[in-house]
């Protein structure tokens, strides 16, 4: 969605009315927005040049990424003439975002034709942050009881629910390694089933059915690592081969990495600069991956 904001130009851009005309400008800005400094979120457009932007006096991004239990922060801010602030711009061409906003000396080459600060709106950011296990499966199709709670499928028992578990099976072979084959149109239907017991390699803890684990089947190279532990070349790693059944008994999982995803998005109400007509905006979402893109180690249970 795009953000129309209209101001009417008598004072902005020193035009003049006549005969009662009302002269409105249409800005539409991109649906993301950038971040840079103590804290300065903004939006610029090249054609015609001008920007908005928002700042929050003494916040860190940091304090954004704090959520709670419930995977949410949020907070409300207002605009005031020294504090937190709301400005729309224009220039005589088009704003490079670096030399306008997070620069401590701004550029001489910026010639800012009009500066308009609204004091009185109120901000309100929303921070979401998903967890996902990025393992190839949509999060959804993990709920294996079916009952609509992710938190409660647990196949291997770690303590990581699936939607969360690189290894699903706890064999230390991981899930985006055991051929889910997931697609928009089959969904799993063509996972891998080695042992064609019925079960998926992803969810199988012994996957050829030699009556020994995946992950105790380390013949070469105690790593908790199977792939790498290969007798028979011809036929693949021992894990996969019912030739194949020496018992090395692993004492743990590999480590377990979650990705987080932050979304942090910005909406106003009650905007007031000369002549605007809109008075609520939809900032926008962050486009910056360095902020909103993390990981985190989990700590899987052996059992």
């Amino acid at each position: 969605m795009r953000q129309f904001l209209y101001i009417c130009v008598i004072s902005l851009l020193a035009l003049s009315c006549d005969d009662g005309d009302v002269f409105e400008v249409s800005l539409e800005f991109e649906d993301t927005f950038k971040t840079c400094g103590n804290v300065v979120f903004h939006k610029t457009k090249d054609s015609p040049p001008e920007s908005i932007s928002i700042q929050l006096a003494g916040r860190s991004i940091e304090d954004f990424l704090n959520v709670g239990e419930d995977n949410t922060y949020e907070e409300v801010f207002q605009f005031s003439s020294n504090s937190n602030s709301f400005n729309y711009r224009t220039y005589s061409s088009a704003p490079d975002d670096d030399e306008v906003f997070c620069n401590d000396v701004p550029s001489a080459t910026i010639d800012i034709l009009t500066d308009a600060e609204d004091s009185s709106g109120t901000a309100t950011l929303m921070t979401v942050l998903v967890e996902d296990d990025d393992d190839g499966i949509p999060a959804e199709l993990e709920d294996v009881n079916g009952n609509g709670d992710l938190e409660d499928d647990d196949t291997d028992g770690d303590g990581i629910p699936n939607y969360l578990d690189v290894d699903d099976d706890g064999d230390n072979v991981l899930t985006t390694a055991e051929g889910v084959n997931y697609t928009e149109e089959d969904g799993l239907v063509n996972a891998q089933d080695t042992d064609g017991n019925g079960t998926p390699d992803y969810l199988d803890n012994d996957d050829d059915g030699d009556n020994v684990a995946t992950r105790d089947e380390e013949n070469i190279n105690v790593d908790n690592n199977p792939q790498n532990d290969v007798t028979d070349p011809n036929v693949g790693a021992d894990y996969l081969n019912p030739a194949v059944a020496t018992t090395v008994t692993a004492t743990e999982y590999r480590e377990h990495n979650i990705q987080l995803t932050y979304t942090i998005s910005i909406s106003i109400v009650n905007l007031s600069l000369p002549n605007l007509v809109q008075q609520n905006l939809d900032f926008g979402t962050l486009n910056d991956t360095s902020i909103t893109n993390d990981s985190r180690v989990a700590e899987p249970i052996f059992n």
